[in-house]
């Protein structure tokens, strides 16, 4: 298998890198401090279980064009979205048996916890399936927070790595673009007070403390990862299978990998 290295946009890749995790950080102009790093669930740290999604899609009765998750919140009724969300989570629980962890996923994350990396998740799971692979095959190893599919709006949104980034107290003080991420409780009542929504991020004032990701790497496999992540802020790492490869020259791919651990030397070396 072809061994696929960084892959820099010349257009919206930033000038500087991470500093190398071999040495001690010195603050540089072209280097920055790596903050932290985002995972993706099924198809990243466990081996991809596409079926679910034909599964899933049949269920509900929606054609592949359809997002399994905007279908389900369409739905007129809260009962009738609690029964379509059921029927998802029969088909995640039992899937959930058969999770196969990633190659280099154990050394990955020894290496993580010894160079003192938090690690988050953001998923479009539901919570049962993504314990069940950190009590299996990583029980040892902390992630914190673990934003799942109660969280909202889901991926491709940044919302839910923004909030990683605000609850590991990373901000900046805003130029006036949009950066706080708003549940759909504030949407209505800042649209209401004048305030600018845009896909979830709230237009702010112009000094106000706003969630910072652009520290953090987003590892995943999908594009709504790579897009969730480039919208934040994050540098973007596509764990790349024989289904996703496209997205290697996909304008928010900052680097491609085909093992967790082969993260190791890059973020060792720099090279992100």
């Amino acid at each position: 298998m072809r061994r696929l290295w960084p892959i820099m946009s010349a257009v919206t890749s930033s000038p500087w890198k991470f500093a190398p995790l071999k040495q001690p950080f010195v603050p540089s102009p072209n280097t920055r401090k790596l903050e932290g790093i985002v995972f993706d669930v099924d198809g990243t740290l466990c081996e991809p279980q596409t079926y679910m999604f034909a599964a899933m899609r049949s269920a509900l009765g929606i054609p592949k064009s359809v997002d399994i998750l905007d279908h389900v919140y369409s739905l007129p009724h809260h009962d009738a979205q609690h029964a379509a969300m059921e029927k998802i989570r029969a088909i995640e629980r039992e899937a959930m048996l058969s999770q196969i962890p990633q190659p280099g996923l154990s050394s990955l994350m020894s290496y993580l916890d010894a160079r003192s990396v938090p690690k988050a998740i953001c998923t479009r799971n539901f919570d049962l399936p993504v314990q069940n692979l950190l009590d299996k095959f990583l029980p040892s190893s902390p992630f914190a927070p673990i934003v799942t599919r109660d969280f909202r709006p889901p991926k491709p949104d940044p919302a839910g790595i923004l909030h990683i980034a605000r609850s590991w107290g990373l901000v900046r003080k805003s130029t006036g673009e949009p950066g706080i991420p708003v549940d759909e409780g504030e949407e209505k009542e800042k649209i209401a007070e004048g305030e600018t929504v845009e896909g979830k991020l709230v237009k702010t004032d112009k000094g106000e403390e706003v969630a910072d990701a652009s520290g953090l790497i987003m590892v995943g496999d999908s594009v709504d990862d790579i897009t969730a992540g480039r919208r934040a802020g994050a540098k973007t790492v596509l764990l790349v299978n024989d289904v996703n490869r496209h997205l290697a020259e996909h304008e928010h791919t900052d680097l491609v990998i085909e093992r967790l651990d082969e993260l190791i030397e890059v973020l060792e070396e720099g090279r992100l």
